[in-house]
């Protein structure tokens, strides 16, 4: 099965988590970096957006280059259906959230790759009625496939 390379990339990061109190984990001040947001320096800044923007740069894709999970909604191309690799842009109460579909539960939820959920990168399940809309690398010809069946982790309700 083809895979995404920014997926082999983000996957590089999975256990990556915030560092509570006044210190700061230094990979997720780098994620800021390298969507050109060096201005924030700390890990509790919502992060979904950098992390995603940072896998997407680090693979030679452009990112939205925005902290917005939102900002992916004008990104690359719409897609109808998700696919493996797929950004999704998910609603949350107080604004969005974003990663890279992976897969789906048994229930139908998708399996979502991102940072920042639960203050760590990993991979959790959400419900499609949360999904704002699915993106596609513009400069990426080749289609995404479809969605493996992954076992759920913990559905999240909150990212």
């Amino acid at each position: 099965m083809f895979e995404p390379e920014w997926l082999v990339e983000a996957k590089k990061y999975m256990g990556e988590k915030e560092i509570k109190g006044t210190q700061h984990n230094p990979l997720i001040l780098q994620f800021w970096k390298d969507i050109r947001r060096g201005g924030i320096k700390d890990d509790e800044t919502p992060w979904c957006a950098a992390f995603v923007g940072a896998i997407l740069e680090r693979c030679g894709i452009p990112s939205s280059r925005y902290e917005s999970a939102r900002s992916y909604l004008q990104w690359g191309r719409e897609l109808k259906e998700p696919g493996l690799g797929c950004v999704v842009v998910l609603l949350r109460e107080g604004g969005g959230h974003v990663g890279f579909v992976v897969g789906t539960s048994s229930n139908g939820d998708l399996m979502v790759l991102g940072g920042n959920q639960s203050d760590a990168v990993n991979i959790r399940s959400f419900p499609r009625s949360r999904v704002s809309g699915y993106r596609w690398p513009a400069n990426i010809s080749r289609e995404p496939q479809s969605l493996p069946a992954l076992i759920a982790q913990r559905s999240e309700s909150e990212s």
